[in-house]
């Protein structure tokens, strides 16, 4: 990252004070619901909040729903819309609109949203107008119920167009242009596949400024707060044709605090050719990333396949200041799923990139078993070494790119498909690596292949170069004998000279 760009970042204090509701004024023609009493909002204010918090035990938000709404299912809550028209700065001409969205269903925490302008903040109360409840019967005064989060949208040729939608503990989505939605970013994870159990931080408020007409920019601060640690956080979210949100963060730890996921994602991921775990299945594939894609500190770009397993499988790539990683969709044709529903094709690449130096740690791959491709099976995240000692702080920033491809892409041939099958006692591969370098026919015959099984035995390797795919694709067989699982790595090259990324996976019996 560029110096000037890393300055911009470290130059910034995270802050905050929590803002009460009061009067009904406004800020201009601001939002569609009333709005509290103006309150002086600075580049502290939510860092001091998250102080604030840090300093006493947590308590978990209080604010109990109607029965109609607690016990909604989800054709109930996604019948519920926002009125036409309502939506802040609706009307402004700023290049974005917000939606508060409503509680209900699974998201029943309540999360504050504020607008700030000219360095006040005033929070967004709630309207029961500004929503159509379709065949639900809401009671005629149900009083001020907050939000459960809040949908950004930016205006378009098309009208205005969703860019994010930040909604449930911390989690959140984005996308490029064209796309649907998809794997899902989350501000900070916390024991994540760990004794005894995880914890899920939330965001309790959310900051928004009122953009200019001219910035393409939004930024918008939110408090995080969970049993084990508070955080101040700013995101400022540029919808391009790539969608980039630059992420600042500051932790506290209230206790002393191990196993943190920073960067952390998930991603839905059914099966594929790699796994075959549904063959009666009328579709070709179901799943929202490929595979894990990782720029090493040295430099090395290492592709993992994701699977979805019989068991939880854990994976840590260890590292010292890690360059890139993200949950990355390489299948782009409807060929690839021939899902007219799903289309899997359309769903975003999610690819960090850090700022500055995160140090020792190792970038964790969880994949858990999924019958179902509405759970999001699949998280990636950045663990760092060392834990956080009670009352001590932490900055962390980083970029993301929610894109079709990655701005940052190996120099070398990337892998294009994976499979696998049973051939006898033996398990089959198929890895496929495409680039340039094999356009030429001479070096895709000279090309070699390093095959490492650990434990197990690598036998019967076979390359097949293809110059109309520009891809050498390599046969192996796994030999495992009584061994449950395998370490693979696989690299081709030619002349002595990397020509691929190096592809990684775990066989288990």
């Amino acid at each position: 990252m560029a110096g000037r760009q890393r300055r911009e970042f470290l130059g910034f204090a995270l802050g905050g004070a929590l803002v009460a509701a009061g009067a009904r004024t406004g800020l201009g023609s601001a939002a569609a619901e009333p709005l509290g009493q103006p309150v002086p909002f600075a580049a502290d204010t939510v860092l001091k909040a998250a102080a604030q918090l840090a300093a006493a035990p947590f308590k978990a938000p209080d604010a109990p729903l109607p029965s109609l709404f607690s016990g909604l299912n989800f054709d109930q809550y996604a019948s519920i819309r926002r009125v036409p028209g309502s939506a802040i700065w609706a009307d402004d001409k700023v290049g974005f609109s917000l939606e508060p969205l409503h509680r209900g269903f699974v998201y029943t925490t309540p999360t504050a949203i504020n607008i700030i302008e000219n360095g006040l903040s005033q929070r967004v109360i709630y309207e029961a107008a500004d929503f159509d409840f379709g065949k639900l019967q809401p009671p005629a005064a149900m009083g001020d119920l907050g939000f459960s989060g809040l949908r950004i949208l930016r205006s378009s040729d098309q009208g205005f167009q969703d860019v994010a939608i930040f909604q449930g503990a911390s989690f959140y989505r984005s996308r490029a242009n064209g796309q649907n939605f998809g794997v899902t970013a989350r501000g900070l994870s916390i024991r994540t596949g760990d004794e005894p159990g995880e914890e899920f931080p939330l965001f309790r408020e959310f900051w928004v400024e009122k953009p200019t007409p001219a910035s393409n920019t939004l930024t918008m601060y939110a408090l995080l707060d969970s049993a084990s640690m508070t955080g101040a956080f700013r995101f400022t979210i540029r919808p391009l044709e790539t969608t980039i949100i630059d992420t600042e963060m500051t932790l506290i730890a209230r206790v002393a605090t191990d196993k943190l996921g920073v960067g952390a994602m998930t991603a839905a991921y059914l099966f594929s050719g790699l796994d075959h775990r549904r063959p009666n299945d009328w579709r070709a594939a179901v799943y929202e990333a490929t595979g894990l894609q990782i720029l090493s500190g040295k430099g090395e770009w290492l592709w993992r396949p994701v699977s979805n397993r019989e068991t939880l499988q854990i994976s840590a790539f260890a590292d010292l200041n890690p360059r890139g990683f993200g949950l990355i969709q390489r299948s782009r044709t409807f060929d690839a799923f021939y899902d007219d529903e799903g289309r899997w094709e359309l769903r975003p690449t999610l690819w960090i990139e850090p700022i500055g130096d995160w140090g020792d740690g190792d970038l964790r791959l969880l994949e858990i078993p999924a019958a179902s491709e509405n759970n999001a099976n699949i998280v990636a995240q950045w663990r760092p070494k060392n834990g956080m000692a009670a009352g001590t702080s932490q900055s962390l920033a980083y970029r993301q790119f929610w894109c079709w491809t990655p701005p940052s892409r190996p120099p070398l041939a990337v892998c294009t498909s994976s499979r696998a099958g049973t051939i006898g006692t033996r398990q089959r591969f198929t890895v496929e690596m495409t680039g340039d370098v094999f356009a030429d026919p001479q070096k895709a015959a000279a090309a070699t292949a390093d095959i490492q099984a650990n434990p197990g035995k690598v036998a019967s390797v076979r390359l097949y170069p293809y110059k109309d795919r520009r891809s050498v694709r390599v046969v192996f067989d796994l030999e495992p004998g009584s061994e449950p699982y395998s370490e693979l790595r696989l690299t081709l090259s030619v002349d002595n000279q990397p020509a691929s990324e190096t592809w990684l996976y775990r066989w288990t019996a």
